[in-house]
């Protein structure tokens, strides 16, 4: 059932009144592929716009505050923790990890992976220079732990909680 559609169909907040305070955590990645001599740049610290990816894990963290303000049917939260870490994936990748925690009435798996997908498009935007070539890929939920649904794995079955 789609939680976000009223009894006609039209889309709603969900109302999470009556629901209880969890603590609730999501982790979400993302992938940037690119040619290795970006990959060497970004690393090196020899990008002439500066640290890459110190300004993609600030753009991650804002994107995560972020979310109810760029996805309409998000509820705004008080996230307690927001992480963001990027790291060289072999010779031609980077890739992003992004957890997000609350205690709180609603998950917060659209705030992980907002956090890195935002941090990947701020990797292809400081280096499309010399690299129009990249590709974001696998955006994905990793992990969602709290709340009613569970404990969710990717690639593994549900888990409850």
């Amino acid at each position: 059932m789609l939680t976000h559609l009223d009894s006609q169909g039209r889309a709603n907040m969900v109302d999470v009144t009556d629901k209880a305070v969890t603590s609730r955590e999501a982790v979400a990645e993302a992938v940037v592929r690119m040619l290795p001599t970006t990959l060497q740049m970004i690393v090196s610290g020899g990008h002439p716009k500066g640290d890459v990816f110190a300004v993609a894990r600030i753009a991650g963290i804002q994107a995560a505050k972020k979310t109810s303000d760029l996805i309409p049917l998000c509820h705004p939260l008080m996230l307690t923790s927001i992480k963001v870490h990027l790291a060289a994936d072999g010779d031609d990748a980077v890739r992003i990890t992004a957890s997000c925690k609350l205690a709180g009435q609603t998950g917060v798996e659209m705030e992980a992976l907002t956090a890195a997908s935002i941090a990947a498009l701020t990797i292809y935007d400081m280096c499309k220079a010399v690299d129009r070539g990249m590709v974001i890929e696998s955006v994905r939920l990793l992990e969602k732990l709290g709340g009613k649904s569970g404990h969710f794995i990717a690639d593994q079955a549900q888990v409850s909680s």
